[in-house]
């Protein structure tokens, strides 16, 4: 017999901001596929290029009126946001899609999404002064143990000849460039909007691609403009940077930080499922063990956040 007892507006915007999260999760796993799916079809610098471009003129009209108004902050700002720019928009994306000429979308998605949370959290030590209490510790190390896992392909005593291959070493300055930018987020200038903010890195970051972009398209051969090429961006475009920035925070704003950062584990997961049905990739067990090990130490690193914040 089931109850009649209404849900509480509690637990309706609990289960809206789970739903929000786990959305834009799955959303962003989509650009590790197509890091992997179209490098034949298109160079990784002009994908970005692209990607940033269409964001940039979407999120336009939204931002605007906002942009005239916070100038004077944006000028002020103007080293902040180039940094935030060049690390955030520039460069992450770009290595990411050089990696996806050399390594899985399985392996972009583990090392992306594992390594750059404890790089991060290494930084906001350093630089911010965090504290690394006992648990971030613990779940530090077991996160650097699940990566070190992957990167020796499961075995532990290759560790002394461990040799990264291409693609991961092209993920994991990928990885470092969005740690720097994370940290960077939290310094962001009060006096700026998140649409603003959003707007601004999203232009600034194309315009500093521009002339990598050109030197690219000189060097390469013509893109081959077809359906999924175009499909690819834009997905990229609307879907991985305006719509999921949008919905990622309105679900921090629910959850908090702390908690709704703990959804980014699932982004290898979708992954790992999309890539084995669409592009035929091999999951083992390595990959499993690696997840398993990454997600206690991120769970553990993250705890007493979300305590704080529920």
């Amino acid at each position: 017999m089931t109850s009649n007892k209404p849900i509480s507006s509690t637990n309706k915007n609990i289960y809206t901001g789970i739903g929000l999260a786990t959305l834009a999760s799955f959303i962003w796993s989509g650009n590790f596929i197509i890091a992997r799916a179209v490098y034949k079809e298109i160079p990784p610098v002009s994908l970005n290029f692209y990607r940033w471009l269409i964001a940039a003129i979407i999120i336009f009209p939204f931002a605007i009126k906002k942009f005239k108004a916070e100038w004077p902050a944006v000028k002020q700002h103007w080293q902040y946001l180039f940094w935030a720019s060049l690390m955030g928009v520039s460069l992450f994306n770009s290595f990411v899609y050089v990696a996806g000429h050399y390594t899985t979308a399985i392996n972009l998605a583990l090392i992306g999404t594992t390594s750059s949370p404890i790089m991060a959290i290494i930084m906001a030590r350093i630089f911010l002064k965090e504290k690394i209490g006992p648990l971030k510790l613990l779940g530090l190390l077991l996160c650097i143990t699940g990566v070190i896992y992957l990167l020796s392909k499961g075995n532990f005593q290759n560790i002394l000849q461990l040799r990264f291959s291409y693609g991961d070493a092209w993920m994991l300055l990928a990885a470092f460039c969005f740690a720097v930018y994370n940290t960077m987020v939290k310094k962001k200038p009060h006096s700026m909007s998140p649409v603003n903010f959003l707007f601004t890195t999203f232009s600034l970051g194309t315009i500093l691609m521009l002339p990598a972009f050109i030197i690219e398209t000189g060097q390469t051969a013509q893109i081959e403009w077809n359906s999924d090429v175009v499909k690819s961006i834009l997905y990229l475009g609307i879907g991985a940077s305006v719509i999921c920035f949008f919905i990622w925070n309105k679900a921090i704003g629910i959850l908090g930080a702390g908690r709704t950062v703990l959804f980014g584990n699932l982004i290898p997961v979708f992954t790992s499922l999309i890539a084995v049905i669409k592009l035929h990739e091999e999951f083992t067990w390595i990959h499993v063990v690696s997840m398993l090990l990454v997600f206690t130490g991120l769970l553990l690193a993250n705890l007493r956040a979300s305590r704080r914040e529920k």
